[in-house]
């Protein structure tokens, strides 16, 4: 069902993991962004399994097909690991060949503000980390923002769990950030990682923030009963008069979808909804 531009349509996806992709999985993501039609794909990371070239171009064909303009950030998985040449000297190279120089881009319109932050460093393996240069100029991004735009920040590894066993995967320096994006404005903070979706509030900050999990969108690394999975999220902005169906978010919501992998339909289909009211001065 397509939707109208009187609201916004954000397609998040993660962990493809290209070099593991599946070919059903992947022609049933497309074949999701043809029928939503989103505005902006979010890809949160480790878009590739080893960072070599054919991943990445397997990548780029992926992405030429859904349609609507991409935000991706690096992931762990997108800096060679066995190269160790390339890791050290040239970490980013064959991630900007296909997804521009830029590690930290933004993404502007009336509905949304988006803005990357690059969590990877070349010297981890795969633990995370945001610094406090990051954090200062996402915060000055974020104040820039209207009141119409969903406020979303984009980082690989998560900046909360809901697990006790999941902790030694946070974001280093998830707890500073989260407090300085708060004040700053931010609704959402998009990530992926550890390939578990899950929406989870964040409270006792200066507003209530909200972190997005993707899983994995393509590749054969899931987790035990987690099927391969993407998030839709629908901003109803401040124009939208009310909800006129389910996919409609009312005026100053916005809806964040978990769309799961179904085998037996071979498509993505729709799981579960939860629905969140930005707070605005």
């Amino acid at each position: 069902m397509g939707q109208g531009r009187d609201m916004g349509v954000l397609l998040h996806i993660s962990d493809t993991h290209f070099g593991t992709e599946q070919a059903p999985v992947v022609e049933a993501l497309v074949a999701l962004a043809a029928q939503q039609r989103p505005d902006v794909v979010v890809l949160s990371g480790d878009i590739t399994q080893r960072a070599r070239p054919a991943q990445f171009r397997a990548a780029r064909a992926c992405v030429a097909r859904l349609g609507a303009p991409v935000l991706a950030i690096p992931g762990n998985h997108d800096i060679a690991l066995f190269d160790l040449w390339a890791r050290l000297a040239r970490p980013y190279a064959r991630f900007s060949a296909v997804f521009g120089a830029d590690l930290e881009p933004v993404y502007s319109t009336p509905d949304w503000l988006l803005v990357g932050v690059n969590t990877t460093r070349a010297r981890r393996h795969k633990h995370g980390e945001v610094s406090a240069a990051q954090m200062e100029r996402v915060a000055r991004l974020l104040a820039t923002a209207s009141p119409r735009q969903l406020r979303v920040v984009v980082v690989h590894q998560p900046v909360a769990v809901p697990l006790d066993s999941e902790q030694p995967n946070l974001l280093r320096g998830h707890a500073q950030a989260t407090r300085a994006w708060a004040a700053a404005g931010a609704d959402l903070v998009l990530g992926g990682h550890i390939h578990l979706p899950f929406t989870l509030p964040l409270d006792g900050l200066a507003r209530r923030l909200w972190a997005v999990q993707a899983g994995t969108a393509v590749s054969t690394r899931t987790r035990p009963g987690v099927p391969n999975s993407v998030n839709i999220l629908r901003w109803g902005g401040a124009a939208n008069a009310g909800s006129t169906t389910s996919h409609t978010p009312p005026s100053g919501h916005c809806l964040i979808e978990r769309w799961d992998f179904c085998q037996q339909k071979q498509a993505f289909v729709h799981t579960g909804t939860t629905t969140v009211q930005p707070e605005r001065a």
